[in-house]
């Protein structure tokens, strides 16, 4: 098409819009009728125009020609796994994630016929151990001498899940660095704060919180190296598609600004998994919807690896007709919608980039609040982070309530001869176990679970 078109016409600023649709209006007010604010704080406009950006954003760093499809596997039994992991791999896996649960699993059964060259892994631990590590580590570089292998270890993220360290602070310090140094990889699990309830701004601020705490300690330690450390991001993906493509794009640049100031990479990873916040056992075949959704604002965010939730996760045990849904919705995404074709494909739109920034801008206010309070670990041991957390959690059970915020088949339109009491092998419920802690962690909870346990007791 000729552009000499388009000169005919004259071009429209943000100011000559607004007058156009407050005529349309006919009296209504444009800031009521057409602006809502968000639980982070912002305000979302009908329309955003070029002239609003004093400068043209930067060029992000994301490749979503790179992304990677990922199957999570919890490993109760080295042989099973091996089978389980190979068998996706087979079927389109192009990255496992092992959670090894057992300091008794071998990884030499574990990784047998498994291309580590090819196939990028990822392991994290249910238990803290520099041994279990190195012998596994060693396993890995006699298969291969380039091993696409990262290890997940987060004595701060166990502890805000837990409330305990697994030993004790200076014991898992001392193991922690240890690791790290023999690893050069620093892992920060971002997903506990999302599945709890915090907003947007706060996953992005505690995560990088964090990520300095380590950060901090490493710089005073004599014993660390960390020039060639690797950092990644494991986040939960909610609902809110175009907000949760910003929070990966904004988080990028947080991370970004904090390792120049370290003289670090500023480069990281970032690993994405569906949120379970929004997942709900009734008319569960929504969840599918859901976790598309989500991959899709994971992969446009410039997430590295998708690793998809299966619709019945939260209610199923693992089961293989689960795991290949979950798998497929990502081999759809990647061979028949085409989105590894086109690198950053988010930058440049108006109404993303000015979230992005914003969720970026808001986020590092948090972050050095909790600085200049003491550091995130302070605020976990004094119950900041948690109280701040419910407080979010709260506000938005109250919209989900309200049915302001909408689950469908759930809170709004739901199937009454739809039945569950009799399908569910795992509970899907919070349970409270009892027992002592040295601070109060931070607890996983769905929306739906209060309305979910009403109608099980109905049927």
């Amino acid at each position: 098409m000729s552009k000499s078109l388009f000169k005919e016409f004259e071009a429209v600023s943000s100011k000559a819009w607004k007058q156009k649709i407050q005529v349309d209006l006919k009296g209504a007010d444009y800031n009521d009728e057409l602006i809502w604010k968000t639980n982070e704080d912002i305000n979302v406009k009908p329309f955003y125009h070029a002239d609003e950006f004093e400068t043209l954003a930067e060029v992000s760093n994301s490749k979503a020609t790179q992304w990677k499809i990922s199957q999570y596997i919890v490993v109760t039994n080295a042989e099973n796994a091996n089978l389980k992991a190979i068998d996706a791999i087979n079927r389109g896996a192009e990255s496992i994630f092992f959670k090894i649960t057992s300091r008794d699993i071998s990884a030499e059964i574990l990784f047998q016929n498994i291309d580590l060259s090819k196939t990028n892994i990822n392991v994290i631990c249910s238990f803290l151990s520099e041994d279990y590590i190195k012998n596994l580590l060693s396993e890995v570089n006699y298969k291969t001498e380039l091993p696409k292998i990262t290890i997940h270890t987060d004595i701060i993220g166990n502890l805000a899940k837990t409330g305990n360290w697994y030993k004790s602070l200076n014991d898992d310090y001392k193991i922690f660095e240890n690791i790290i140094n023999t690893t050069q990889q620093l892992s920060v699990d971002l997903s506990l704060y999302q599945n709890a309830g915090a907003t947007i701004v706060q996953q992005l601020a505690y995560g990088l919180a964090h990520v300095n705490e380590y950060l901090n300690h490493f710089e005073a330690s004599k014993n660390s190296n960390l020039n060639n450390i690797t950092v990644t991001f494991n986040i939960a993906v909610g609902g809110n598609y175009f907000f949760e493509i910003a929070k990966t794009r904004a988080l990028r640049q947080l991370w970004s600004t904090l390792a120049a100031a370290y003289n670090l990479k500023t480069e990281c990873n970032i690993i994405a998994t569906p949120s379970k916040r929004n997942k709900t056992i009734y008319d569960y075949n929504v969840n599918m919807l859901r976790t598309t959704t989500e991959c899709m604002s994971a992969i446009l965010g410039g997430a590295n690896i998708i690793c998809n939730q299966p619709y019945d996760a939260i209610f199923h045990k693992s089961n293989e007709f689960g795991d290949r849904i979950a798998r497929n919705q990502l081999l759809i995404l990647k061979n028949e919608s085409y989105f590894n074709k086109v690198n950053n494909p988010a930058d440049g739109a108006y109404y993303i980039e000015s979230l992005t920034t914003q969720l970026a801008e808001k986020a590092l206010e948090i972050f050095k609040n909790i600085e200049a309070n003491g550091g995130f670990l302070s605020q976990l041991k004094t119950g900041t982070i948690q109280r701040k957390i419910k407080e979010s959690a709260s506000k938005e059970q109250t919209e989900f309530d309200a049915e302001k915020l909408i689950l469908l088949g759930t809170n709004k339109y739901p199937n009454a001869l739809d039945k569950m009491k009799d399908n569910l092998e795992i509970s899907p419920f919070l349970k409270i176990e009892k027992r002592k802690t040295l601070i109060e962690p931070i607890i996983k909870k769905r929306l739906s679970e209060k309305l979910e346990n009403k109608r099980l007791n109905q049927e």
